[in-house]
């Protein structure tokens, strides 16, 4: 493993005046159109540095911008370089980003942060799970917005009880421009990214730009590599009417990683080793082929891709119309293998047959299969508002949104190349590679499913000035409705997400899912129900109130309540009953309050908050006491209060300081089932009730530093992640950990290269270890207590360091 080597080969470019004024774009068109309103009749700097920006809006909202990104490691994902805002914490699970983290936001998890592009919903469409290693590339994004707990009006989420995370794509410049960039790093780490800018051009001044970038690197730790291929453009044609547009944006990504392993932890009562403790920092996934640890087969492809439309039109004076259409694609799965035995349910037909699997003639054999979880969805979608100026200082907007993903989760089983590693990464799913034939010459696979989830919202708002534009209400409502149509093609187990895809003959009859007759399938004593179609629907009427009011020149407060709905996930509908019903589980809902404060100066800028967020029917899984079935159910409550505080001071023209604190106070209200006794009739309960979320560090803390020296501009900055539980009994707890990353850029415009810089970033400094993707959490870390099972973690990026050139003509 070398994490040592460091050179530089590359051209590279700077965008010179891409920049507009901060916080001037929102999410959608429409909001971006009310935003600025608000924007350019506040007084004074936006930003000082573009680490903080200063806001207007009468919600907890933060912002970074295009220079502040690119400050940041070479190729790094938006939602790392967001690490330094209060209340946010996301853990990279490598050095570079490909690898996907986690996040949390006021104690809550990426499912129930909405995750948008230009006001485009980018979060999964059945788990809502945000992937950050699929993100538009850091150079092309404009800036990047984080709203605590409270949405936009028209915000196009169905999962959003934390708030909303919105990033907006670059616009396209009058002059053309070229961009290059390229670096290389640790751990073999290159990359290489350009832009071209058509400037103006035909008839009407149409302008474009499109951009490609290449990036691959080493695993820090065990075999296999990661790489991420990625295309993006956007053209766009000014109309007729100031401030009317067309604008057409595309983005396509392509991931081919190789996993990380995550180490098992130590038991919390210490009488069961962790796999660090016992094998060491860097275990990982074995070398070997044929075995299930095979790093070949642990792998997490991916091929996305969004087409963005974005239009205002002047319909009147005083009236507007926004249209932003959109399409987004993905075909991903997470790797995985099976050993199958010839002879399975899985591949036997009616008639009893198996399949002769490795060619030996017969078929009592288990094989070792590639067996991935595919998950293909294609997504449309419709954001569109009417604006109305009623008169000065006050404005209406009328908005709906329609959002329609039909996802498509199979699991293709397919045999393995001669070197153990698949023939495909997609197994065999639509045409991608060769998948196994069942005796009865269908497809062999896991799981075989196909969902249609139809997001239908009407939002009304209000936006209006008062007291010589001294105070600023912001008053909406959001009727969101969503629609989920499940289609289960496999026979399912009660209780579980064991599927059996076979084409058995049915043994008995039995209820299913929608009530009507339904047969069954018996393997090894357990009873699986016939396939089923079914229909969830679920709405609520979410208003949200903002006020703002500026004190003088340099001071303002502001106070804001929102409602959020988080519609339960597609995985939380398929699970039966002991009886073959669906379960009956309803939406998690919010409601938070916050009061905060700003103040701005041409040299300093601060803010800080207090809030509270109440969290109900909490969804998790949990035992039925009637017939000890495990499904997804609502269980109780979640209590959330906290403060967050970011202050900025220019000390003179070369030095800013930016720090940031948050306290997080997040509570489970009641017990949870865990297991159940056929005895007894009675479920036995884990003592949650006054525990803190898992993952959710009560304290954190961020700091950068800037300092500017002739012709060089030096970064520090730190995140200090407080001590996170693992168990949701609290019994089992990680410790607090601090890293600290730098930056130096070298200004060569005085050296022939104008607008051009040589810059190198280093992470994690002093090479600090600890966990930071807590993805294997449970109930309990004892052993013999309710709920207990291993947990897990993935070990965070060690320091590493990469060098870039860039220069533009």
């Amino acid at each position: 493993m070398n994490r040592t080597k460091l050179a530089c080969l590359a051209t590279t470019a700077l965008f010179g005046g891409l920049l507009p004024a901060a916080g001037a774009f929102a999410q959608s068109t429409a909001t971006t159109e009310l935003d600025t309103v608000v924007v350019t009749a506040a007084a004074g700097p936006k930003t000082l540095d573009g680490t903080m920006v200063a806001e207007t809006a009468p919600k907890g909202k933060y912002t970074v911008t295009n220079e502040f990104l690119n400050r940041q490691a070479d190729g790094q994902t938006v939602l790392q370089s967001l690490n330094l805002v209060p209340g946010l914490v996301f853990s990279n699970s490598d050095p570079y980003g490909s690898s996907g983290g986690s996040i949390r936001l006021h104690g809550q998890d990426g499912a129930h942060i909405g995750f948008l592009v230009d006001g485009v919903p980018l979060n999964d469409g059945g788990n809502y799970a945000i992937y950050s290693n699929q993100q538009v590339d850091a150079e092309l994004i404009q800036q990047a917005n984080v709203n605590t707990g409270s949405t936009d009006a028209d915000s196009v989420t169905a999962s959003s009880t934390a708030g909303v995370i919105n990033y907006t794509t670059l616009r396209a410049t009058k002059d053309f421009g070229v961009v290059t960039k390229a670096g290389v790093g640790t751990d073999n780490f290159r990359r290489a990214f350009a832009l071209l800018q058509t400037g103006e051009f035909g008839p009407l001044g149409t302008r474009a730009w499109i951009a490609g970038s290449w990036q691959k690197y080493d695993k820090f730790k065990g075999p296999g590599t990661l790489e991420k291929k990625q295309l993006n453009a956007r053209i766009e044609q000014d109309l007729a009417k100031p401030g009317d547009f067309l604008a057409l944006n595309f983005n396509y990504n392509e991931n081919r990683n190789n996993s990380y392993y995550a180490p098992y932890l130590t038991n919390a009562d210490a009488s069961v080793a962790g796999d660090v403790a016992t094998y060491g920092e860097d275990y990982d996934y074995s070398a070997t082929p044929g075995t299930s640890n095979y790093y070949g087969l642990r792998i997490n492809p991916s091929n996305t891709g969004t087409i963005r439309g974005q239009s205002r039109f002047t319909l009147l004076p005083n009236l507007k119309l926004t249209v932003d259409p959109s399409f987004n694609y993905t075909l991903a799965n997470g790797g995985g293998s099976t050993s199958l035995s010839e002879t399975s349910i899985q591949l036997k037909n009616s008639a009893g047959a198996g399949v002769d699997l490795n060619g030996d003639g017969d078929t009592g054999d288990t094989v070792l299969v590639y067996s991935p979880s595919n998950t293909n969805t294609r997504r449309w979608g419709l954001n569109t508002s009417l604006i109305w100026d009623v008169a000065d200082h006050h404005r209406v907007r009328f908005a709906y949104a329609w959002d329609e993903a039909h996802t498509r989760q199979t699991g293709e089983y397919s045999i393995l190349n001669s070197n153990g590693d698949p023939t495909d990464v997609f197994s065999g799913k639509d045409g991608y590679g060769v998948a196994i034939q069942t005796a009865a010459g269908e497809v062999a696979q896991k799981r075989n499913r196909a969902s249609v989830a139809t997001f239908n919202q009407f939002s009304v708002e209000y936006r209006g000035e008062f007291l010589d534009e001294k105070l600023i209400a912001n008053i909406g409502v959001r009727l969101p409705t969503l629609d989920r149509e499940l289609n289960q093609y496999c026979y399912s187990r009660a209780g579980s997400t064991t599927y059996y895809c076979s084409s058995m003959t049915p043994t008995a009859t039995a209820a299913k899912a929608d009530g009507a007759a339904a047969s069954v399938v018996t393997v090894n004593g357990a009873t699986y129900f016939s396939p089923f179609s079914a229909k969830k629907s679920y709405d609520d009427i979410l208003p949200n109130v903002g006020l703002s009011y500026r004190v003088g020149d340099n001071h303002s407060v502001y106070a804001s309540y929102s409602e959020q709905m988080s519609a339960p996930k597609v995985d939380n509908l398929y699970t039966l009953t002991s009886t073959g019903a669906l379960g009956n589980v309803e939406p998690e809902t919010g409601q938070t309050a916050e009061i905060g404060y700003r103040f701005r100066t041409p040299t300093v800028m601060a803010s800080a908050s207090v809030y509270h967020t109440s969290i109900q029917n909490r969804i998790v899984t949990t035992v039925d006491q009637n017939d000890g079935t495990y499904i997804d159910r609502n269980v109780g409550d979640v209590e959330i209060q906290g403060f967050d505080a970011q202050a900025q001071w220019r000390l003179d023209d070369n030095l800013t300081i930016y720090g940031s604190m948050a306290y997080t106070d997040a509570k489970l209200q009641d017990d949870l089932a865990v297991s159940y006794s056929s005895t007894t009739g009675l479920a036995t309960y884990a003592d949650t009730a006054g525990k803190q979320v898992v993952e959710t560090p009560k304290w954190t803390f961020a700091g950068r530093l800037t300092y500017d020296i002739g012709k060089f501009q030096i970064g520090v900055q730190g995140k200090f992640i407080g001590e996170r539980y693992m168990t949701d009994v609290n019994d089992q707890k990680l410790p607090h950990y601090t890293v600290w990353d730098a930056d130096v850029r070298y200004d060569l415009g005085g050296d022939g290269w104008k607008k051009s810089y040589l810059q190198l970033n280093v992470t994690n400094i002093f090479d600090k270890f600890y966990y930071g993707n807590l993805s294997g959490t449970q109930t309990s870390a004892t052993p013999g207590d309710p709920g207990y099972a291993r947990t897990y973690a993935y070990v965070g990026a060690p320091r590493a360091a990469v060098l870039s050139l860039r220069t533009a003509f």
